[in-house]
């Protein structure tokens, strides 16, 4: 062991184990303020560095100095540094090693490689042992309590069967002992009596030689009378006073009401105490809360929150409380908050939302297997009077069209045609009316193919383009029927010409949209326009599933006075029988009868074919799907969700919630006026047809509100809704009762009758006309120049004019201009002269004079204006 920088190196290469230095020595003068300075001897001790084999010792950077050692200053290190010696120089450094004992690189990042493994796996390993040491442990400890807590309890169990058997011991004891103490005592005193002379016993009742060996009086031996049994007080006994006697007990026993009752907080501390005393009899602490899957749904209250989570209500309002919120049992939470009270106690939320009833409903989509083809559902569409009932009247072969009021459709009508070749293809004749767009726009929805009729005598007409907008949004193909060739008038071309504009291309320009030309007078090109229906249905390729719960669209609904609700509707895919549990919208109902459009009696309807029902609680909506369910239970709880969204839904509308902007609208809406309608038609489809048109004739100042729409008869309910609500009657194709009528009459309530939806519009049209303010509109008569203004007495000021323009008129309405500024307004002109002579009218050219009245503020130049002004009526 040498402290030398130089030793010589072996023959073997290996450096010789040595101890080197570890700290460094040197000394740090310190200046002080005051000019005195001290020497300090400071050690820097080196930091052990590690290093894999083979690798190159760290250098410490360039301009870096190296760091202090553990529990040297700063300062002083700083000092050390600056005092330690310099390098030595290149030829002073040690000599490298041999290199044959040096090993290569790749050699040592293999080897550093290798140690880098080791040690992961040396750590992993040393993880999982202590992850499974741990996990032992843990075991061992449960185990450990469990036994314990076994024993306790066995413990606990054992020493109180020993007590009790204990006290019976020493009760038995004490019972043998006195038996024994008795018996004792009875023999001692028989042997005495025997032993005695006969002379010296003693008389009964007295005993000398035992009186004279005691010393005095013995009194004669008694048997141990045996303890008195206690007898069980009885139900209603008086009870013995227990305890001090205070005012409250005397009061009590004076008044006869003795008999104190326990009080529930008395009864809640014994329970508490109880639950208390078992919790540390098994396990000493509160028993582990059970984990379960609480179902939330959109809204909960606090009580069912409780419930489902089996814990005490108490709880989860100390919870609300922590959060800063009161509730009461009956408050409701909604999901969110539901969640995180569940969430906290540690139970597993399952979210539901109320319409998840609906789930299923619609049941699954059929296989391919199992579908097979249907009859073709055609929409006949078109402009009003273009003739679409009459072509429906020659492919059924009747006569529709004469039997309805005003030669128009004003419902939706629904046919099935059986082909010669017993091929079926159902027809729905829509409304061609403006009023019926939303008609038009249903049966667009439900149709495979849409069939636009176009008078060939008329062409392209409004509603004809909005049917193509129908049939478009649909995305149904079109098939052209250019009707009333028959005319003299009439020219095909031109309507196929027209159709080009939107966008409607015939074969014959080159597109795909098939056309047929006919006539339902003349019954010509019926034949070839069902070719035609059956050639696009086959390019459709339409199928549907007939084995499986019926599905069907609502086409028409009304109350009907002897059949209760009927409903038209339209079996898209399924079979629906007779007997059948269905919900309709809102309403449900069974189906008590099926009757095709000729009134036959129907068992089951398949896909394709229009039906009417009955059975129903109440009349569906138009466009409503039915579906078939399996109980009655489902079909309720159906409908009431369906009823109760659209309530909430009709009350969280768009003035349900005060805002400055609606506040600003009712402020403005106060200022139109309304004319208030009750509409009661025979189908739902016209009443909402008729609904929706008033809706439209409204503007800024004067709208249409509808206090009540329904189909049926008029009754007394509807004639004192319309008293409350001061509105008139409107029956379409409807008509009232005799108690209506006479309730009518007493009530001063109007009724209108209308068949005809024109003449029903049109009348709402001028009422509605007659409520606008009038429009005022000015007529320029003539101007006056002012010439000179006259003060007269007992007058005041009068100009002295002449007419420039025009005429002035005695009655007219006058302004004064001065400088091209209206200076006042002085309503009618009552005084015109002409000289001396009151005048009606001067004309142009001529001098006159005026008087204003109390108006004085007249000066020469100024021009008096004369004009009329004429109230315009306005109409919508």
């Amino acid at each position: 062991m040498s402290d030398g920088t130089e030793q010589e190196k072996p023959a073997s290469g290996r450096k010789p184990l040595t101890l080197t230095r570890t700290h460094q020595t040197g000394t740090v003068r310190q200046s002080f303020s005051h000019g005195r300075t001290k020497a300090v001897a400071v050690e820097v001790k080196e930091k052990r560095a590690l290093r894999t084999p083979g690798a190159a010792p760290a250098k410490p950077e360039p301009g870096k100095p190296a760091a202090p050692g553990p529990g040297v200053p700063a300062d002083l290190a700083g000092g050390a540094r600056r005092s330690a010696p310099p390098p030595a120089p290149e030829a002073e450094r040690p000599a490298p090693a041999d290199p044959r004992g040096q090993i290569s690189d790749e050699e040592a990042r293999r080897r550093a490689e290798a140690v880098r493994r080791a040690v992961g796996d040396r750590q992993e390993r040393a993880a999982r042992t202590a992850e499974e040491e741990s996990q032992r442990r843990a075991l061992e400890d449960a185990q450990r309590r469990r036994h314990e807590q076994e024993e306790a309890i066995a413990a606990e169990a054992e020493a109180r069967r020993r007590a009790e058997q204990e006290e019976e011991e020493r009760a038995a004891a004490a019972v043998a002992a006195r038996d024994a103490l008795a018996a004792r005592s009875a023999a001692n005193l028989a042997a005495r009596d025997n032993a005695a002379p006969a002379e010296q016993r003693p008389a009964a009742g007295g005993g000398g030689d035992i009186l004279s060996e005691l010393g005095g009086r013995v009194k004669s031996a008694r048997k141990p009378l045996a303890p008195a049994p206690v007898k069980p007080t009885k139900k209603g006994e008086p009870k013995r006073r227990e305890g001090k006697l205070t005012l409250d007990m005397v009061e009590r026993i004076t008044e006869g009401d003795d008999d104190r009752v326990r009080s529930l907080a008395a009864y809640r501390r014994a329970q508490q105490k109880e639950k208390e005393r078992r919790a540390k009899m098994f396990g000493g602490g509160e028993r582990e809360s059970v984990k379960r899957e609480v179902v939330i749904p959109e809204t909960i209250t606090v009580q069912e929150l409780a419930n489902r989570m089996a814990t005490r209500a108490a709880d989860i309002i100390k919870f609300m409380m922590r959060q800063g919120q009161m509730v009461k049992l009956t408050d409701v939470l909604d999901a969110d908050t539901a969640e995180l009270i569940a969430t906290d106690y540690g139970h597993a939320v399952k979210r539901v939302a109320e319409s998840d009833i609906e789930t299923g409903l619609a049941g699954e989509e059929d296989a391919p297997d199992n579908l097979t083809a249907r009859p073709p559902v055609v929409a006949v569409m078109g402009h009003v009077d273009h003739g679409k009932t009459s072509l429906l009247d020659a492919l059924r072969q009747t006569d529709v069209a004469a039997g309805e009021a005003g030669g128009i459709t004003q419902h939706i009508g629904d046919y099935q045609v059986r082909l010669p070749d017993g091929q079926r293809v159902t027809f729905l004749d829509t409304p061609g009316h403006a009023a019926f767009s939303s008609m038009r726009a249903r049966g667009a929805q439900i149709t495979d193919v849409v069939i636009l009729v176009v008078a060939a005598d008329d062409g392209v007409m409004p509603q004809t383009v909005e049917a193509i907008s129908h049939a478009r949004a649909a995305g149904v193909p079109i098939i052209v029927a250019v009707n009333k060739i028959d005319k003299p008038e009439a020219n095909p071309e031109r309507v196929l010409q027209e159709l080009l504009q939107h966008e409607v291309i015939t074969e014959n320009f080159g597109g795909d949209t098939l056309h047929v030309e006919v006539s339902a007078t003349e019954k010509r090109g019926l034949e070839k326009l069902v070719e035609t229906i059956l050639l696009q249905a086959e390019v459709l390729d339409l199928r549907a599933n007939a084995d499986r719960l019926a599905e069907a669209v609502v086409i028409e609904s009304k109350l009907d006075r002897g059949r209760g609700a009927v409903a038209t509707v339209l079996v898209k895919r399924g079979t629906l029988n007779r007997g059948d549990i269905v919900v309709v919208g809102g309403v449900w109902g069974r189906v008590r009868a099926l009757m095709d459009e000729r009134g036959a009696q129907l068992k089951e309807a398949g896909p394709s074919q229009p039906v009417e029902i009955m059975g129903l609680e109440g009349v569906p909506d138009p466009g409503d799907v039915l579906n078939v369910v399996e109980s009655e239970n489902r079909a309720r709880e159906v409908a009431d969700y369906r009823q109760r969204a659209k309530r909430q839904k009709a009350a969280a509308g768009p003035g349900s919630r005060t805002t400055l902007e609606t506040m600003m609208a009712r402020i403005k809406e106060n200022d139109i006026s309304e004319l208030a309608v009750l509409i009661k038609a025979d189908v739902q489809g016209s009443a909402e047809a008729i609904s929706n048109a008033l809706e439209k004739l409204g503007n800024e100042e004067v709208r249409a509100r509808i206090v009540h729409s329904g189909v049926g008869a008029i009754n007394e309910s509807d004639i004192q809704l319309a008293k409350a609500s001061n509105s008139p009657v409107i029956g379409f194709n409807v008509r009232a009762s005799k108690e209506a009528r006479d309730l009518a009459e007493r009530e001063g309530v109007e009724i209108r009758y209308y068949a005809i939806i024109y003449d029903l519009i049109d009348d709402m049209k001028g009422v509605m006309s007659g409520m606008l303010a009038p429009t005022m509109r000015e007529t320029f008569l003539g101007n006056a120049e002012i010439l000179e203004v006259f003060n007269i007495s007992k007058v005041g000021k009068v100009a002295g004019c002449r007419v420039t323009e025009g005429v002035v008129r005695k009655g007219a309405k006058v302004r004064v201009i001065r400088d091209n500024v209206v200076i006042q307004e002085m309503g009618v002109l009552s005084t015109l002269k002409r000289f001396k002579d009151e005048v009606n009218e001067v004309t142009a050219g001529q001098e006159c004079g005026m008087s204003f009245g109390p108006f004085q503020d007249i000066k020469q130049g100024d021009i008096i204006e004369c004009f009329n002004v004429e109230v315009v009526q306005r109409s919508l």
